[in-house]
């Protein structure tokens, strides 16, 4: 079966945001408007991007960068930042009891009901996407972020419909398919931009992290728009997977083995003393 992914060509977008809300309302993260009639004053931070940051309630954000030319004339550059839904994907590695797989289409799923909460996933991740809250009551915590639209019972893949964000964008900026296509129709895109004067265009996420499901047409290096040149698996990540995880696994092993065997000498010792 054909890989999917979604290619967002920033050159297209407009930062209208209309792929932020209809990401909220697929996914029913919907969010109040931060008022003073909502009790919440609204902030005035020096820029157009709203929220702040990604949250468990917000899975997908346009990000402003302002660059400013030798020219001297100030040019906006905007970015999608969500889950890159990464093929070598550090969160699946850490994950400790498989809530973050990779799904049979590339992409990284997510099982909100059997994640324990532990975080390992946010320091994982090399692009900083996940996020979590935690139930100042019962204790408990659950991670957040984007599911590539097959959360459960809001499975838009399973039903053949293109991702919300991909659906509602207006320019065509996000387009979502078989990711072999849509590697091609972006290099075909780039070199267009370069024979426009666009010198530094190229398409991040062909091969970054054994290949993106969410990769960018850009017409500047990477690290212009906040993303990592060379995203790279941290050491502490692999050792987790590789050494740790396989350790704990035999531990407990060892431990439950240790207990039915202490159980079994408790109640031959037990049965022996009834018979006498």
């Amino acid at each position: 079966m054909a890989e999917k992914a979604i290619l967002y060509d920033a050159t297209k977008c407009t930062a209208c945001r209309g792929c932020q809300v209809a990401c909220k309302q697929w996914n029913e993260n919907d969010e109040f408007i931060p008022t003073i009639q909502n009790g919440v004053n609204s902030t005035n931070r020096g820029s157009y991007e709203n929220p702040i940051d990604l949250s468990p309630q917000t899975w997908l954000k346009m990000r402003f960068t302002e660059v400013e030319p030798s020219g001297g004339k100030l040019r906006w550059l905007f970015t999608r930042q969500a889950c890159m839904h990464c093929t070598d994907a550090g969160c699946v590695r850490v994950c400790p009891n498989g809530s973050l797989y990779h799904h049979e289409l590339g992409f990284v799923a997510y099982n909100k009901d059997t994640c324990t909460g532990c975080g390992y996933c946010i320091d994982a991740c090399p692009f900083s996407v996940p996020r979590y809250t935690r139930n100042i009551i019962t204790g408990f915590a659950k991670m957040d972020k984007c599911t590539f639209c097959t959360s459960q019972g809001l499975d838009r893949i399973a039903e053949g419909i293109e991702p919300a964000c991909v659906k509602t964008c207006p320019p065509k900026a996000l387009r979502y398919g078989n990711r072999n296509d849509l590697v091609a129709e972006a290099k075909s895109r780039v070199q267009v931009l370069k024979l426009k004067g666009y010198s530094g265009a190229n398409l991040y996420g062909e091969n970054e992290l054994g290949g993106l499901h969410v990769m960018y047409i850009l017409e500047d290096s990477p690290d212009v728009y906040g993303l990592p040149v060379d995203p790279q698996i941290s050491g502490l990540t692999a050792a987790w997977q590789n050494v740790v995880q396989p350790v704990g696994w035999a531990a407990g092993g060892l431990m439950v083995a240790v207990l039915g065997l202490n159980w079994l000498v408790a109640r031959r010792a037990g049965v022996n003393k009834e018979t006498k």
